[in-house]
């Protein structure tokens, strides 16, 4: 039909899109509904989560003195006590400590007077003046102002500001107000009595969960771990933990990191050092910006007390300096990745709780990201948010080798094969990483998840990462592209005729001593193909001379004078579980009638641990379960036979 009547074509696609919405609507639905919920709640009932989770958190900086008082014999309540005095004594002592040296700053700013004076004409010049300048010179160039306009101006701003009438003679001025003290009191007890209540609300929530500590522990593990003990004692066991190193790690930090700036102001000579290091220690606290705002208090007191702009640069150096410090090599080995966050969360976190909290959501806002963390490590339901905020790689090796091998981009698996390459060897890279990422591959293949064009991606890109990391740079055949080859032959039947077009059909002469030679043989399959070609290329890395060789091969024989007793081992490689394996014992028979005094070693990668069963070795001494663990026999193997290598093993 046409026209404006809908065909049932259509009208079955709008009834599939709308089952589809509330498809996604009826699993999705609830939880954005319950997320809403809770956004609402951490909002609405903000003035009593912040003191209650301050305490908590404050309890577990302070956990470690109250274990400390119950081991010498204190009791509980008594341990609790001490520890809650000694914490508020100390936060007494640091805010009268700041507000002592903020006054002797704001008796001395008359010193200093023409010093600010002095900067911010400076200043002015740099900054305003010249883009003063540069505007008056542009006006002059273009005539915007003529002489009409210009007394015109002028009579306005006459008009604007009329004459200040003189003040009669001999009429007294009116006498200043007299300052009360009452109302003065008044408004200072109405500003301190805000911070008092909730320091005094944050100390008496923060006894009773002293106090209460085992109790609230069991509460906490009956609610949410009722049908798995186990579980719930990991997570709340992880995150006390956690948090606890974590608070008592950076408090220590933070307290050397501001000595650091107190001392090394006080060597400059710079008034009220110690005010700018205690603010360095208390700003710390906040993620990212503390730091540098009170560095930016430190050089504005710099730049009003020192008449030169010397003191300033020096004071900016040194915070910049000891941040460095102590963010790249003390805090690393104090306490590093203990939290597990990744850095993009902690700023994302910052700016999320600081939005909903304020700044009291600023300073905790690292700590309950972090037990966010825990909860969705040891829960499964919020299991999303390790993935969200975890430092862990999200995707495995093998994974992220087979998702940009999907994308056709070899750069980045070669960037991250050197790195892997620094801790350890490339065949060990073979195994964990390039093998089981061709067994995804296949899994994917056989389930049919891939497009038409995906395999020719991957051949193309396996071969650029085996040149790049073999030292080989990747060589075209003499006659056809390699485009046209690798639509062909597989990967590692390619990278075998580029070596067979250096070192000749049998890459290598066939008259070599007796014992001397390693034949490396796939069972069948593209992936063994591959494999063989990565262990005869990794042996051969090793001064050994190895040879790889296919069945197709094996079932013609031996090429005219090729002597079978110069051929000491035979591996028969297979990447990982297949149907080609059930070959595996013919094709020995048959590798046994030619090289009869050969030892024949199967090498039986499992490919994806996951997906892969378990393979048969059989005899310990004639199977390997990885191709590492060949290129070590090989070595003992050379190291027993005590020869030097063929001069082919050196042609690559």
């Amino acid at each position: 039909m046409s026209g404006g009547v809908r065909t049932d074509g259509g009208i079955k696609r709008e009834n599939l899109h709308a089952d589809a919405a509330a498809g996604w609507w009826r699993d999705h639905g609830s939880r954005i509904l319950a997320a809403g919920l809770i956004l609402a709640l951490l909002y609405l009932g903000r003035s009593v989560l912040i003191p209650l989770a301050l305490a908590i958190m404050l309890s577990l900086l302070v956990a470690p003195l109250v274990r400390a008082l119950r081991r010498i014999g204190v009791g509980r309540a008594s341990s609790v006590l001490l520890a809650v005095v000694a914490l508020a004594l100390s936060c007494l002592a640091v805010a009268v400590a700041l507000g002592t040296q903020v006054v002797r700053i704001a008796e001395s700013l008359p010193q200093y007077e023409s010093n600010v004076q002095l900067k911010l004409k400076t200043l002015d010049e740099l900054t305003v003046g010249r883009l003063r300048v540069f505007t008056n010179e542009t006006s002059h160039l273009f005539q915007i102002h003529d002489p009409a306009e210009k007394m015109s101006a002028h009579a306005r701003d006459v008009e604007g500001h009329p004459p200040v009438p003189a003040r009669s003679i001999g009429v007294p001025e009116p006498p200043a107000p007299r300052s009360q003290p009452l109302p003065l009191m008044g408004k200072l007890l109405s500003t301190v009595w805000g911070p008092v209540q909730f320091a005094g609300i944050v100390l008496l929530v923060l006894i009773f969960v002293l106090l209460e500590h085992e109790s609230l522990r069991d509460r906490f593990i009956s609610i949410a771990g009722a049908t798995d003990l186990r579980s719930a004692t990991l997570a709340l066991n992880d995150a006390g933990e956690r948090l606890s190193r974590y608070f008592v790690s950076q408090f220590l930090v933070n307290l050397a990191f501001g000595v650091a700036i107190w001392m090394s102001l006080s060597i400059l000579h710079l008034p009220q050092a110690l005010l700018c290091g205690m603010l360095a220690g208390v700003m710390r606290f906040v993620p990212y910006a503390g730091v540098g705002l009170a560095a930016l208090f430190a050089a504005v007191l710099a730049l009003a007390v020192d008449p030169g702009w010397s003191l300033a640069l020096s004071t900016l150096c040194i915070f910049i300096l000891l941040d460095i410090v102590v963010g790249q090599l003390v805090e690393p080995h104090l306490y590093g990745h203990a939290t597990g966050l990744s850095p993009l969360s902690v700023v994302v976190a910052a700016i999320f709780w600081s939005w909903l909290w304020g700044p009291a959501g600023l300073i905790l806002s690292t700590p309950l990201t972090l037990c966010l963390l825990v909860a969705g490590r040891h829960m499964k339901g919020l299991g999303v948010l390790e993935l969200l905020l975890g430092n862990a790689q999200p995707l495995t090796l093998p994974q992220r080798f087979y998702q940009r091998a999907l994308s056709g981009d070899p750069h980045e698996i070669i960037a991250n094969a050197r790195a892997f390459l620094k801790s350890a060897s490339l065949a060990a890279y073979c195994d964990r990483v390039m093998i089981p990422a061709l067994h995804l591959a296949r899994l994917d293949a056989e389930a049919g998840a891939t497009t038409a064009d995906q395999p020719g991606k991957i051949r193309r890109v396996i071969v650029d990462v085996v040149a790049a990391l073999s030292g080989n740079s990747p060589k075209l055949l003499q006659r056809r592209p390699r485009g046209a080859v690798l639509e062909e032959v597989n990967a590692g039947r390619w990278l075998r005729q580029e070596r067979e077009q250096l070192a000749g059909k049998w890459q290598g002469p066939l008259g070599v001593p007796a014992g001397s030679l390693i034949l490396c043989i796939g069972l069948g399959s593209p992936a063994d193909d591959l494999a063989t070609e990565l262990l005869a290329r990794l042996l051969r890395k090793e001064a050994i001379d190895a040879r790889h060789f296919s069945a197709a091969d094996a079932d013609a024989g031996l090429p005219p004078g090729a002597d079978p007793d110069g051929v000491a081992i035979v591996y028969l490689v297979s990447a990982f579980p297949g149907p080609e394996r059930e070959a595996a014992d013919s094709m020995s028979q048959r590798l046994h009638g030619l090289f009869p005094r050969a030892t024949l070693i199967r090498v039986f990668c499992p490919g994806v641990p996951a997906f892969a069963e378990p393979a048969e070795r059989g005899d310990a001494l004639h199977a390997v379960g990885s191709l590492e663990e060949a290129v070590q026999m090989s070595l003992s193997w050379q190291k027993v036979r005590g020869e030097p290598a063929s001069p082919s093993a050196q042609i690559s």
